[in-house]
């Protein structure tokens, strides 16, 4: 993403294809097809950002949630 996130916003226009929602540290994602999830995830999986939780609902529909890592948790690069 081009720019930061702020807290607590819904990122949402009627014609999306995903959902985004952020609260804190958190980013949550919905998804509605796998194709999809497999797309968010490889975007959004960073140094600095993982893959927290995984909750699946009806039909294909799934919400990602990935979690921004605070400076200590971060893990060094070994080159």
């Amino acid at each position: 993403m081009s720019s930061k996130l702020r807290d607590n916003v819904v990122y949402n226009k009627p014609d999306n294809r995903i959902m985004v929602k952020t609260e804190g540290n958190l980013i949550y994602i919905i998804c509605h097809k796998e194709e999809q999830q497999e797309h968010v995830v490889k975007r959004m999986t960073t140094d600095t950002c993982v893959l927290e939780s995984y909750e699946h609902w009806e039909d294909e529909t799934v919400i990602l949630t990935f979690r921004v890592l605070d400076e200590y948790e971060k893990i060094p690069y070994e080159s």
